[in-house]
C-alpha cells in the first residue's frame, strides 16, 4: 500500500485499453481475454481514483498496469499522475520502472532526466543526460543542449550543474555543426556558477568556431554586463559580420548604461541602417540625442518612432512604449523653456502605471517656475499603497529638492527612502552624493565607504570616495588607490578616467593629468571634464587652449555647476 500523496486532483479521461491488448483475435485464449479484462478494469478504476481526488490509489493502479503490459503510455500516465499530485519521487519511481521495462525509451529518460533536476538530485542526472544527447537526433540535439541552462536554471549547487553539463557535452564541443552551440551552453553554465572566467573561455571557443553564431555574441554581452570587458573582442568579431539587430540594440543599451555615448551612437546608427522600422532603436536614439543637448535630433527619432507605433495593435506595450515617447518629447520641451508645451505632452499620458513619473516631471516643471512647495504637494498627493511605492515618492521628493539645490532637506528625505530599503546601494550612493552636497562629509564618506564594505565592487562609490578626496587635495594616495580599484571594475568608464586625471593634477603631475583627461574626453564630451582639461592648461600657462576647451564645455551644457565654478574661480571671462 502506498503511503497517501498530495490531494490535487488530475485532469484527464479514461484511456482505451493499449493496442496490445485488445481482443481481435477470435481464436485468443480464455486467459488472454481474462487478462485484457483485469487491466481494462484496473486503467478504468485508476483514473476514477485519481479524478475523484485520490492520487495515491490511481497512480498504485496505474503502475501495476503498466507493469503488467509493458505499455509505455501507461508509464507515461503514471508518471504524469505522480507529478500532477506533486509527488516527486513517486514520479521518479514511476519513471525508473519505465525506463528498466524499456531501457532504449527516449520519453522514458527525458522524464528521469527532468523529475532529476526538479529534485535537485544533480549529480543523479549525469547519467540520463548523457543517454539523452547519445539518442537524440542532431535537431532535437541542438534544442536540448540550448535549454540545458534553463533545465538546471534552479539547481541549488550551480557549480555541480556546470560540471555535470560539461562532461555531459564533450563529444559535442568540437562537432563542427553542434561545437559553438555547446561551449555557449557550458558558458552559460559557468556564468550562472559565478565562473566568470571559465564563461569567458567557453564564449572564446565558440567564437573561435564560428564568429557569426548569435548565441556566442549574447553569451558575449552577458560577459560584458559582468565586467569582463576581455569579452568586447568577441562582440565586435561579431559585429563586424552580419548581426541580428536585437544584438546590436542590446550592445547599444549596455554602452548607454556605461555612459559610452559615442560608441552607442555608432552601434544604434547600425542598427538604423539595417532594420529602419525597429521601434525601439529609434526610441533609445531619442534618448540618446536627449542627453547629448541635441533636442531636434531628439524630436526626430521620437516621431519616426510614434509613426512606427501607428501601425502597431493597441496593446498595453504599446501605450507604455507611448508614455516614454511623451515623456521624453516633455523633456525637450522642458529643456528649450517651453513648460506648457511640456505640460502638454504630460498630459497625453494615460498610463496609471507611470502617474507617479508624469507627475514627477510635472512637478519638475513647477521647481522650474519656481514652486517648490507645490511640487512636492504634487508628488505627496500621488497614491501608494506599499512600502516600495513609498519609498519611490521619497526620492522623487528628494530630486526635486536636488533640482531646487535644497540639499540638505533631500538629503533628510532620502534618508527616509533608505530607511525603507536599507540593503540598496543605489540608494545609498544617492544619499551620500546629497551628502556632500550638503556639506556632510563625514556622512558622505561613512555612506560610500558601507557601500564598499557590503559590495566591494560597487566602482561608483570608490571613485565618488576617491574624487571627493582628490577634490579637498586630501589623503591624494588613497584617493588615487580607489579610482584605480574602481577602473578595475569598470576600465572604459570616462568620469572614472577623469577622476584619475583629476588626481594626477592634484598630485602635481600635470601632463600625466592632461593625457589622461583628454583621453576621457575623447570617450565622453564632458563639460565637468571639459573643466577639469581646462584648469590643467591654464597651469601649464596655455591659456587660449584652455578658454577654448572652457567654450567647449559650455556648449555642451552652460549649466554645468563645476565649470561655472571653474571660471569664477580662476577669474576668466570667455
Amino acid at each position: 500500500m502506498l503511503p497517501a500523496m498530495a490531494q490535487t486532483p488530475a485532469q484527464s479521461t479514461v484511456p482505451a485499453p493499449p493496442a496490445e491488448l485488445e481482443d481481435t483475435d477470435a481464436a485468443a485464449s480464455d486467459d488472454a481475454a481474462a487478462l485484457n479484462a483485469e487491466l481494462f478494469y484496473e486503467l478504468l478504476l485508476g483514473e476514477m481514483t485519481t479524478s475523484r481526488g485520490d492520487p495515491g490509489t490511481g497512480y498504485a493502479l496505474m503502475l501495476d498496469a503498466a507493469r503488467r503490459s509493458g505499455d509505455p503510455q501507461l508509464y507515461r500516465r503514471a508518471t504524469e499522475i505522480a507529478l500532477q499530485s506533486r509527488s516527486g519521487e513517486y514520479a521518479l519511481m514511476a519513471a525508473r520502472a519505465w525506463k528498466e521495462a524499456l531501457p532504449q525509451s527516449r520519453d522514458a529518460n527525458r522524464y528521469m532526466l527532468r523529475i532529476l533536476v526538479a529534485l535537485n538530485r544533480i549529480g543523479d542526472s549525469a547519467e540520463p543526460l548523457k543517454q539523452e544527447l547519445s539518442t537524440a537526433p542532431t535537431r532535437d540535439k541542438i534544442s536540448t543542449i540550448r535549454a540545458l541552462p534553463q533545465l538546471y536554471g534552479r539547481a541549488s549547487d550551480k557549480a555541480l550543474a556546470a560540471q555535470v553539463v560539461r562532461q555531459a557535452l564533450q563529444a559535442e564541443l568540437n562537432h563542427p555543426a553542434i561545437g559553438p552551440i555547446a561551449w555557449t551552453t557550458v558558458g552559460r553554465m559557468d556564468l550562472a556558477a559565478s565562473d566568470k572566467a571559465g564563461a569567458l573561455e567557453a564564449a572564446s571557443q565558440a567564437h573561435a568556431q564560428d564568429p557569426a553564431d548569435d548565441g556566442a555574441a549574447m553569451l558575449a554581452l552577458e560577459l560584458l554586463a559582468e565586467g569582463v570587458t576581455q569579452a568586447e573582442p568577441l562582440l565586435a568579431g561579431y559585429l563586424a559580420g552580419k548581426p541580428l539587430p536585437e544584438v546590436r540594440m542590446a550592445y547599444a543599451r549596455l554602452l548607454l548604461e556605461s555612459q559610452r555615448l559615442a560608441d552607442a551612437q555608432f552601434q544604434l546608427d547600425a542598427v538604423n541602417r539595417e532594420q529602419a522600422d525597429m521601434p525601439e532603436a529609434w526610441l533609445l536614439q531619442a534618448s540618446l540625442h536627449l542627453q547629448g543637448g541635441r533636442l531636434e535630433q531628439a524630436e526626430e527619432a521620437l516621431r519616426r518612432f510614434t509613426g512606427l507605433l501607428e501601425d502597431l495593435p493597441a496593446t498595453p506595450q504599446r501605450k507604455r512604449a507611448l508614455t516614454q515617447a511623451y515623456l521624453m518629447h516633455a523633456q525637450v520641451a522642458e529643456k528649450r523653456g517651453d513648460y506648457a508645451g511640456a505640460e502638454g505632452w504630460l498630459s497625453r499620458i494615460e498610463d496609471a502605471a507611470e502617474l507617479l513619473t508624469a507627475q514627477s516631471r510635472r512637478a519638475a516643471l513647477l521647481v522650474r517656475q519656481g514652486k517648490l512647495e507645490e511640487a512636492r504637494a504634487l508628488i505627496r498627493a500621488v497614491p501608494a499603497s506599499t512600502p516600495d511605492q513609498e519609498r519611490l515618492k521619497l526620492q522623487a521628493e528628494a530630486q526635486l529638492l536636488r533640482e531646487a539645490k535644497q540639499y540638505a532637506q533631500a538629503y533628510t528625505v532620502l534618508g527616509k527612502a533608505v530607511a525603507l530599503a536599507p540593503a540598496d546601494n543605489d540608494l545609498a550612493y544617492d544619499q551620500a552624493m546629497l551628502a556632500e552636497k550638503a556639506g556632510r562629509l563625514d556622512d558622505m564618506e561613512r555612506l560610500l565607504r558601507a557601500i564598499i564594505a557590503r559590495q566591494p565592487d560597487y566602482h561608483h562609490a570608490l571613485n565618488a570616495l576617491g574624487f571627493s578626496l582628490a577634490e579637498r587635495g586630501v589623503r591624494l594616495e588613497e584617493a588615487k588607490a580607489l579610482i584605480v580599484k574602481a577602473l578595475e571594475f569598470a576600465p572604459n568608464d570616462p568620469f572614472i578616467t577623469d577622476s584619475l586625471g583629476w588626481v594626477e593634477f592634484r598630485l602635481g603631475n600635470r601632463q600625466e593629468a592632461l593625457t589622461i583627461l583628454k583621453r576621457a574626453y575623447e570617450t565622453q564630451p564632458d563639460a565637468e571634464i571639459a573643466a577639469h582639461i581646462g584648469e590643467v592648461l591654464w597651469s601649464l600657462g596655455e591659456h587660449d587652449r584652455a578658454r577654448d576647451i572652457w567654450r567647449e564645455g559650455l556648449r555642451i551644457n552652460k549649466d554645468n555647476d563645476t565649470l561655472k565654478g571653474t571660471l569664477d574661480r580662476l577669474g576668466v571671462r570667455l
